[in-house]
């Protein structure tokens, strides 16, 4: 299993988690609160984690699923925080 982890500084970290979660838990397991996160897709999962400024997102997948997780969570990102045009840089781990 490996790990990619991203940092978006936002305000609206809590909306933007919230916003996830129930947009991907009409295909695939979630679980959420206001500040902790969890999706469960078929070829990795994702945590997130929202603070007062920031929402942190930890992505878990196979060696060659990963990017494809770490597109995934972008691209939504993206449209919902559009506003704020997010960038996200991965960082990896193992």
């Amino acid at each position: 299993m490996k790990h990619a982890t991203a940092t978006f500084q936002t305000p609206n970290a809590s909306r933007y988690l919230q916003q996830l979660c129930k947009h991907f838990g009409h295909k695939v397991p979630t679980t959420f609160t206001a500040s902790k996160g969890r999706i469960t897709f078929p070829f990795g999962e994702c945590e997130l984690s929202a603070s007062e400024t920031a929402l942190t997102m930890r992505a878990s997948a196979g060696a060659f699923k990963l990017r494809k997780l770490e597109r995934v969570i972008t691209d939504h990102l993206a449209r919902f925080a559009f506003r704020e045009t997010p960038t996200l840089t991965w960082q990896r781990t193992s």
